[in-house]
């Protein structure tokens, strides 16, 4: 029996928009995490999402506690509400209500916003309303501090990122051989993320109450790294051996249990013509050098200038094709949007729909399966291909990106995955309380009518997050995957990874310091880094990382008015009587 039963419908209704702030967390943010992965190649879709439902609930489930009393604790100054619990409670009502309205808003819009900034901006929001400025925390043990997280972060991740690829590129992938250089580094960079995974559990503990000191943590830390480093040495590196620089395509994946066995395999047989089992994927389909892209325009607009010449009598001159500029109305009947490299998609053709009524058991599959499996199956590397306002010249921004050997990327490609695992596992931990933290404060309020600064998180109110996550992940975060990745940088397993593990790094040092920072900014932050080390300003689209931070900017002051007029409005309703 709760407490408080007159306030079942602010309970309820935080129920309802905590859900679906949750939601636009996966919908919205986990994008952050495998958008790289997915442009890169990689991983499919389907595997990226399957991949990130389960790391980012276990982050939500093993350590999602502490930062959620963060912002739940150092935004509103509890003491405030001593007298009317319930105002702190419906505060946090409205502090949901307007961040998942506005989160929901930028989704639709395909704009990468920041989570963090829009909890945040609905909890400054009701203070205010509550209590005027004095109703927030502004020393720098509250927003200031969070202010300077926001700030620092993207600084971080990309200085991170810029030197783990730094390191790649010049130790392995402008090296002779570099294939055999990358297997010297892939154990060493499967113990460094391993090394940091375990660290974050070890540190945060969460609801398998780890007792350690940090010197203890780091110790099993590092033995858990040694161990997944041997373990790649010992098994996946021969496995690696036999399909790179043999091109063993008999090699089956399982076989790579046999370890060092394989070094005593036989010499492949000569490969059939047409086969194409284990064969390695082409990271750099699509995008070309700086001088295919300049013989290819050279060829196009001498066709366009042919056709110019045969069509005089009803055509209109081309605008010059190299600058990027809008095509002739003539080319827009056949134009394709996409690079002229990239192929037509048909994974997300509707399927043909069964004849009948919705009840048969055929439609009825049809729609469930529709339903279901929408999400992942869009083609999301095609989208990013596409060319709009904010793509602006991509391919000539590409072109400005060195394409290294395709077989050292592929060793990458593995360590791409166990790093946006991380990543995901991190953003799990980090951000589920944008959705939980307000919503555990009405919760306990509702059932206890105390206030508290420091009450521990139910299992079934991480649970709830994280599983609303996953959804949102699963039904709608294709959205803005296809907004990241190759729309702001030329993308591969080297430069993805380098990027995750960039971002992953400055998201754990947060969460070990109890601060909710933005993993969008992260992963941005990173991106640009990692992109800035081809040497040219010009590999980055700065029109979309303009397009981003404006959304960052404009993201607080909007859930914060929204979370804050809908305060006092009922605040100063006759219910309500007047305030506090």
């Amino acid at each position: 029996m709760p407490a408080l039963p007159q306030f079942d419908y602010i309970f309820a209704i935080g129920t309802v928009f905590a859900f679906l702030d949750a939601w636009n967390i996966g919908a919205n943010d986990v994008a952050n995490s495998f958008a790289t992965s997915v442009a890169s190649r990689s991983l499919s879709l389907k595997q990226a999402m399957c991949i990130a439902s389960v790391m980012e609930f276990a982050g939500a489930m093993l350590v999602g506690s502490r930062v959620t009393d963060t912002i739940r604790t150092k935004v509103i100054s509890t003491k405030l509400f001593e007298e009317d619990p319930s105002v702190l409670m419906l505060g946090m009502m409205c502090a949901i209500i307007g961040s998942a309205t506005y989160l929901t808003i930028a989704t639709r819009f395909t704009m990468p916003v920041s989570t963090t900034h829009s909890i945040m901006g609905g909890v400054i929001g009701v203070g205010i309303a509550a209590s005027g400025p004095k109703g927030v925390n502004w020393s720098f043990k509250g927003v200031s501090q969070v202010f300077a997280a926001w700030g620092i972060a993207p600084g971080i991740a990309g200085g991170f990122g810029a030197i783990i690829f730094l390191i790649t590129k010049h130790g392995v992938m402008r090296r002779k051989n570099p294939v055999m250089k990358a297997f010297i580094m892939v154990p060493i960079y499967f113990f460094l993320t391993s090394f940091l995974l375990t660290l974050l559990i070890c540190w945060k503990g969460g609801s398998a109450k780890i007792q350690l000191t940090d010197v203890q943590a780091v110790g099993v830390s590092f033995g858990v790294g040694a161990i997944v480093a041997a373990f790649v040495a010992a098994f996946f590196i021969p496995f690696l051996y036999r399909r790179l620089i043999k091109d063993d395509w008999e090699l089956k994946g399982w076989e790579f249990i046999k370890g060092p066995l394989l070094f005593r395999r036989p010499e492949p047989p000569v490969r059939p013509e047409g086969v194409t089992a284990g064969r390695i994927p082409d990271f750099y389909a699509g995008h070309k050098t700086a001088e295919e892209l300049e013989a290819s325009r050279a060829s196009q607009a001498h066709v366009a200038s042919d056709d110019v010449e045969k069509n005089a009598a009803h055509s209109v001159v081309p605008k010059d094709r190299s600058s990027g500029s809008d095509i002739t109305p003539v080319e827009s009947a056949t134009h394709v949007t996409t690079t002229p490299d990239a192929q037509p998609s048909t994974s997300t053709s509707k399927r043909q729909l069964p004849s009948g009524p919705w009840y048969k058991p055929a439609v009825a599959f049809y729609w469930f399966k529709y339903a279901l499996l929408h999400g992942v199956e869009q083609d999301v590397v095609d989208a990013q291909k596409q060319k709009d306002f904010l793509s602006g010249d991509i391919e000539a921004i590409h072109a400005t990106g060195e394409h290294y050997d395709n077989r050292a990327e592929y060793t990458y490609s593995f360590l791409q995955i166990l790093t946006a695992s991380t990543a995901s596992f991190a953003h799990g931990a980090n951000d589920v309380s944008n959705a939980i933290g307000p919503y555990t404060t009405i919760y306990f309020i509702w059932s206890t009518a105390k206030l508290s600064t420091k009450v521990p998180v139910p299992l079934w109110i991480l649970a709830f997050g994280g599983a609303g996550i996953v959804v949102g992940l699963w039904t709608y975060g294709y959205n803005i995957m296809r907004a990241l990745g190759n729309k702001i940088t030329l993308h591969s397993p080297s430069r993805g990874f380098s990027m995750e593990l960039g971002a992953a790094v400055t998201v754990i040092l947060a969460t070990k310091l109890a601060l909710p920072v933005s993993t969008t900014q992260c992963i941005t932050g990173a991106t640009v880094g990692v992109g800035l080390c081809n040497g040219t300003w010009r590999t980055i689209n700065w029109r979309m990382v303009a397009w981003i931070y404006m959304g960052w900017i404009i993201t607080l002051p909007c859930a914060g008015i929204m979370s804050g007029c809908l305060m006092g409005i009922i605040l100063n309703a006759p219910r309500w009587g007047g305030g506090v």
